[in-house]
């Protein structure tokens, strides 16, 4: 009875952390919904008549184009990684991946500098060619630029998705539609497509979502978003009660496009009669064929990651001796301290809230794995919002209106947890599905507590998927903008704080180094996540 009580009592003490995590995530986010119920001001009635149009027509053509292009530029190698043998396959498989480690506002202003009048592109055409081009050709800082910066660097969440999903197809699907006389196009068209449907909307829905998020590009090309419309009121304007309208508005226009994407699905659904599901067999291609595979390839990889990240470097060498300096090295301290700080965290937290979902077959567990998931569908400036009215209100209860902990970096870390929670959860949750609940189970009946057999049992077990869901958040607070420019302490820099920074103040060469450290960190740790995967997948095979 005793030994009953004390199981009891530690899932008592799992669920009781899940509710507390949770409530901390809705709150925030409530208040903006609270918040909007205020009376209007002068403010907002001038937004609404002049500006709320071009912010809502900005806004839709940006997702709607980047999220075509990116789907065209993530499937199509995504399939060819996948149906073909060529040369540099293997490289290309995780080399792809590799722009997700350029932030886009990184790769914008990186762009904007090669392509500009004073630019290595232009400046070689006069100087060697004798070329003189119109400067409007090589112009980038419009709203197709902004497409082409958001599309090179956000396709390969379409690509890693849409390539693991076609990897562990059944063969017999293609090979079918090859017996039946279809050419390689048509199996394309008419077998992968409708199959891969949900993993290309898996993919696209992150790059809308990223999108939809961003500051940093539309700010330095001068576009007019609901990002930089929430910025533009709070700091501008100083009126944060026409920021929370908007930031409202915004959460509209993203649950809409989900739920668009959601009813466009209709009753569509592909599965297997048979569980006996054997991959793809790679068919090897050689000539023409294998060069034009590779040769597409390069280029992608090339515009996606070498070019701006060999261009970064060399600003970079004209530069290092005026920027390593003290201040550069506490403001790299600070972003590694942060990022390293709200990775653990959060993986700490995803942990707690996946176990307790796992072990719980309660109505509340499906709510906490929906609203685990939900800060990375809000975008970061309209989190920002709801945070800061949060913090606002926790100093006016605690310190009678001082502002204690609103000044603090708890803020901004708290911010993370909100935005990035979905990733770390996503992971864990993916590493308990896989081990299943067995062992688990197993454990409980020998009359093991739940935290000694998580400890003893399930973590040795999900620990890739720990360390994959760490690197993968890493990855995004290392990048993130607008929560830190929004929430950081008064003086507290951060390598993305400061090359944002440096760009919009058109010192380009000067924010070349911090760049190149965010894109150096983020690649080692994509590297390291590819090969977590790839040792999964070589034991799966045994």
């Amino acid at each position: 009875m005793l030994k009953r009580r004390n199981l009891e009592s530690q899932f008592n003490i799992w669920s009781i952390s899940s509710f507390i995590i949770i409530m901390f995530v809705l709150i925030p986010n409530a208040n903006i919904l609270l918040n909007i119920f205020e009376p209007a001001n002068e403010n907002w009635n001038h937004i609404k008549e002049y500006l709320l149009q071009d912010y809502i027509i900005n806004s839709t053509i940006l997702v709607i184009f980047t999220g075509i292009f990116s789907i065209l530029i993530g499937l199509i190698p995504a399939w060819l990684i996948t149906q073909y043998e060529f040369p540099f396959r293997n490289f290309f498989k995780w080399a792809l991946i590799l722009p997700l480690a350029i932030p886009p506002y990184i790769g914008a202003y990186t762009y904007n500098g090669l392509l500009n009048y004073t630019g290595v592109i232009q400046t070689s055409l006069r100087n060697y060619l004798g070329i003189n081009v119109n400067p409007t050709y090589f112009d980038i800082m419009n709203i197709k630029g902004a497409i082409f910066i958001y599309t090179i660097f956000l396709f390969p969440y379409v690509f890693i998705i849409t390539r693991s999903f076609l990897a562990k197809q059944s063969a017999s699907l293609v090979e079918a539609s090859r017996t039946l006389g279809r050419s390689s196009f048509e199996t394309f068209r008419y077998v992968v497509l409708p199959i891969s449907r949900t993993a290309i909307v898996a993919g696209t829905s992150l790059v809308v979502l990223e999108v939809l998020n961003d500051y940093g590009v539309v700010k330095y090309f001068g576009i007019t978003t609901f990002s930089t419309a929430i910025f533009k009121t709070w700091f501008g304007m100083g009126d944060l009660n026409s920021a929370v309208r908007l930031s409202a508005l915004l959460m509209v226009f993203v649950s809409g496009f989900l739920l668009i994407e959601k009813f466009s699905r209709g009753a569509k659904r592909f599965s297997y009669s048979t569980t006996k599901i054997r991959p793809l067999s790679r068919i090897k291609l050689s000539g023409v064929k294998a060069f034009l595979v590779s040769t597409f390839c390069s280029l992608i990889f090339a515009i996606g990651f070498l070019i701006p990240t060999l261009q970064l470097l060399h600003w970079s060498w004209l530069s290092y001796a005026k920027i390593l300096n003290i201040d550069f090295f506490i403001f790299s301290f600070n972003s590694i301290f942060v990022a390293l700080f709200a990775s653990i965290l959060i993986i700490i937290i995803s942990i707690i809230v996946a176990n307790t979902v796992r072990i719980s077959d309660s109505i509340f567990s499906k709510i906490y794995s929906k609203v685990a998931i939900l800060g990375y569908s809000i975008p970061g400036a309209v989190i920002a919002v709801g945070i800061l009215l949060f913090f606002l209100g926790l100093d006016r209860l605690i310190y009678s209106g001082r502002l204690v902990l609103t000044s603090t970096i708890l803020m901004l870390i708290f911010a993370y947890i909100i935005r990035f929670l979905a990733i770390g959860y996503n992971s864990v949750e993916s590493g308990f599905d896989k081990v299943g609940k067995s062992f688990f189970e197993a454990s409980r009946t020998l009359g093991v507590g739940i935290t000694k057999t998580f400890f003893k049992v399930d973590l040795p077990m999900i620990k890739p998927a720990v360390i994959s869901g760490f690197l993968l958040v890493l990855i995004e607070v290392l990048k993130e903008l607008p929560l830190t420019l929004i929430l950081r302490p008064f003086n507290f820099d951060t390598l993305a704080t400061k090359a944002f920074e440096y760009a919009s103040d058109e010192m380009i060469h000067e924010a070349a180094i911090s760049s190149i450290i965010i894109i150096l960190i983020c690649g080692l740790a994509i590297y390291g996540i590819h090969k977590l995967s790839a040792r999964k997948g070589s034991k799966n095979v045994n």
